[in-house]
Formats: structure tokens, sequence, C-alpha cells
């Protein structure tokens, strides 16, 4: 445990989970993105969807999709930033199923077309846990360097990702491995120690069978 756990992160106010958190569940979905996003459906579930205009949990998670930090004095007038900046937005209320109280379930589109579907949840102290990226079930915070890789199941795929990390000298703390069917889709979650430079991602990016690589570094 670190200060931060007991007294709390830097943030625009008023509420950890509601607004610290949900601006880094925004600003974790735009950078799965990997763009600047157009246009977001967000839908709150249980206390965000009852308590969301009061805490600024809409401010916070527009600010994150937006590119702001939890500290970003910029959230509090987010709403108007993104209606200047031509980014479009909906608001709807959800009941998702066995949820933690405190989740959004956002789909966003940059302007390529291209759509990702996020659900994660704001589980106290500013600290969130994805829970689902486009369908496939996932489980990381966002607080270590993490490397997301949608790629098909396929055998080898896992050990070409490692050895190629290994030969980088990168240290995996966590890795989990997420697949609707065998032969089908599949994402690869790995935490690691060191920051990874765009040298290791373009790498990544070209060994068969992977999809995509995005990298989050710590919020």
């Amino acid at each position: 445990m670190n200060v931060f756990d007991i007294i709390g992160p830097i943030m625009v106010g008023p509420s950890s989970s509601h607004t610290a958190g949900a601006a880094r569940i925004g600003k974790i979905v735009r950078n799965l993105l990997g763009q600047e996003p157009v246009e977001a459906i967000i839908e709150l579930h249980g206390s965000f969807a009852q308590t969301y205009k009061g805490h600024g949990t809409d401010r916070a998670i527009i600010g994150g999709l937006l590119g702001f930090d939890p500290h970003d004095l910029r959230i509090r007038d987010s709403l108007n930033i993104a209606a200047k900046q031509g980014f479009h937005f909906t608001i709807k209320q959800v009941n998702l199923k066995d949820a933690h109280p405190n989740t959004a379930r956002i789909s966003v589109r940059d302007g390529s077309g291209k759509r990702v579907v996020v659900t994660a949840a704001s589980v106290g102290g500013g600290n969130v846990v994805v829970r689902d990226i486009n369908g496939l079930e996932v489980d990381f915070t966002g607080r270590s360097h993490t490397i997301i890789i949608p790629h098909k199941d396929a055998p080898g795929v896992v050990a070409s990702v490692t050895g190629l990390l290994s030969s980088y000298n990168i240290n995996i703390g966590k890795m989990k491995v997420y697949r609707k069917r065998r032969g089908g889709e599949a994402i690869m979650v790995i935490e690691v120690d060191q920051e990874i430079d765009q040298a290791v991602a373009d790498k990544l990016i070209k060994l068969p069978c992977v999809n995509e690589v995005t990298v989050l570094n710590p919020l």
C-alpha cells in the first residue's frame, strides 16, 4: 500500500470513485481506441447511473476520453470542450448483470470508423478494473505498464510474443490470455515492469496472428 491508497489520488473532485476513477476509465478507453474519438455511447450502471450528474461522473468520463488526467481542471468544463471539438456523446442508464455498482460500458468510434467497446468499474480510491474489451472478458487495472494484444487463437502466438519481449529484456509481471472459442478471437493482457517503447510495439504487431498492439502506461 502506498500513500495514495490512504489519502486518495490527486484529482478534480468531488469523489475518488465517481470522478477520478471515471476519468481513468475514460482515458483507458481512449488509449485502447488509439485515435481521437469522435463519438461515444456511455452506459452507466448502478451508483454511476444514479448519481453521475451530482458527482461529475459524466464530465470525468468525457474528460478522460478527451485525454485529460484525473487532476486536470479542464474536466470541470469537459462537456463544453467536447461540444466545441465536435465530439458527440450520449449518456444512458443501463442495468448490467453482476456488475460492480460503479460500472460504465463505453462504445467509442474514431474518424476512420474504428470502434471499441469497453466495460470497466471504478472500485474505490480512484482505482479501476477493466472487465471487457469488445466482448472478450479481461481483468486489469491500468496501474502497471500493460500491453493489450488482440490476436487469433493459434499455436505459437503466445510463445512468439513472450519470446520477443524476452529478447528486449522486458520482464513480465502478470499475463493472461482470454478467448471466446478455440481458434477464434483472443486477447493477451501482459503487465510488465518496464516502459514499452515504440520499437517493441512495432515488432509485436508484425508477429503472425497478432491483430493489434496497444501499450498502456500507468494511469
